[in-house]
């Protein structure tokens, strides 16, 4: 029972409701160019974690329904991975203070200390197996132009409890491919970059990248794929190939019918939830909180359920400062009112900028593939963002010929017309 209930507190916390993600923080070697901070700066040996608290796990779940909830886009896939938004936001709260770090835990549910310590033993509770290949990553860079400098306690506290490496760097192109390829080969290639540009005025990104990788329990043999028809809820008709099987974990609530299918080794489960005929999704999905949901997986019943599952591949992106405003934590975006002075010794004042979040899913006949990143960008206000100046000539002009050495124009004249 007790290995049922953590597998289903796994697949609750990465929350497509179809996975789980674990850690392995070693990661793979790759070459930065940045300049790593971490000499002098180790995780320190803290000591045996304890076994994730009950009330931390329930609201973590919490958490985990409403980004979901707050994320929709109607009509169109979504996917997100509350469990990367949960670890890149948490370092960032031991950068936070005042009513903005009080805002912050409120939405995550849980203070800075809970949440490190929540995270570290849900982190020590999870394993990497040869049929379940897990890998999740933190890493935090800052800028080193002049203005700010980065509060090595906060470093130090990200390492011991997310196993984060720092990096100081110009915050150019080349830190951009940096980061980029950072999480990359973090996610095993699933999430090719986070960022499209670094603005000006970012001053540090906290980033998580995780990855999944996991073969069914019971993998489907040929004659268990067939095409079949899937239904859109504007009523139009798809031809796409299914997965058949026979489960025996079935999940029921008064407006939803699922089960639950076993990766190998029994730790990491898929859930799948069929809204009832004439429920969409969106009015099913605002149904649901934490607690509701651990409540439904956790009374699952022991029966056989014949099953149909869509091979299916998808991505998504999505930026979240505005999800997160919503939930709760508005002052942390706010450049005149944020308190991020824990991150370090600053110019100007720090404040989110954005909330990057990107992940990816493909489900087969072998089992799961996944990856997820999270970006927090964290900005100046004092600096204002660089523009792209355009000029067409595209009216009547003046133009002239200058000497250089003297810089007196040796032609002047007007373009009226071409």
């Amino acid at each position: 029972m007790n290995k049922t209930v953590r597998s289903i507190a796994s697949a609750i916390v990465s929350l497509a409701l179809v996975l789980s993600l674990a850690v392995n923080l070693s990661g793979c070697a790759l070459k930065i160019q940045a300049a790593d901070l971490m000499e002098g700066i180790e995780a320190r040996d803290l000591g045996e974690p304890a076994e994730p608290q009950e009330n931390c796990s329930a609201k973590t779940a919490d958490f985990a329904v409403r980004l979901f909830r707050e994320s929709i886009v109607p009509g169109e896939n979504t996917l997100v991975s509350p469990l990367s938004v949960f670890a890149a936001l948490a370092m960032t709260v031991n950068g936070a203070k005042g009513e903005t770090k009080a805002q912050m835990e409120a939405v995550l549910g849980m203070t800075a200390e809970e949440l490190n310590e929540f995270f570290r033993s849900y982190a020590a509770a999870l394993s990497d197996t040869e049929k379940c290949k897990l890998r999740l990553a933190n890493s935090i860079w800052f800028t080193d132009k002049n203005g700010f400098s980065v509060d090595r306690d906060f470093l130090q506290t990200n390492a011991d409890y997310y196993g984060a490496d720092a990096y100081k760097a110009p915050f150019n192109n080349t830190t951009l491919k940096d980061i980029n390829n950072w999480v990359k080969d973090k996610t095993d290639g699933m999430i090719p970059d986070i960022l499209d540009r670094i603005p000006p005025n970012a001053v540090m990104y906290l980033v998580n990248a995780l990855a999944f990788e996991a073969e069914w329990e019971v993998v489907y043999s040929k004659n268990k794929v067939g095409s079949g028809k899937f239904t859109r809820e504007d009523g139009t008709v798809k031809n796409v190939e299914f997965m058949y099987s026979t489960e025996n974990k079935y999940i029921e609530d008064d407006l939803a019918t699922g089960f639950i299918k076993y990766y190998a080794g029994g730790q990491y489960v898929f859930a799948a939830l069929l809204p009832n005929e004439g429920v969409s999704v969106a009015d099913y999905i605002a149904t649901l909180d934490g607690a509701t949901l651990r409540n439904l997986l956790g009374s699952a019943q022991r029966t056989s359920v014949e099953a149909a599952l869509p091979k299916f591949e998808t991505e998504f992106k999505t930026e979240l400062s505005e999800v997160l405003r919503s939930m709760g934590m508005p002052l942390a975006f706010d450049a005149d009112s944020a308190d991020f002075s824990g991150l370090g010794t600053a110019d100007e004042n720090i404040y989110i900028g954005r909330v990057l979040h990107k992940t990816f899913i493909s489900v087969g006949e072998q089992g799961t593939r996944a990856g997820a990143s999270t970006a927090v960008e964290m900005i100046f206000k004092g600096m204002k963002p660089e523009t792209t100046k355009q000029v067409y000539l595209d009216r009547p002009f003046v133009y002239m010929l200058i000497d250089t050495t003297t810089n007196v124009p040796f032609f002047i004249g007007t373009a009226m017309d071409i």
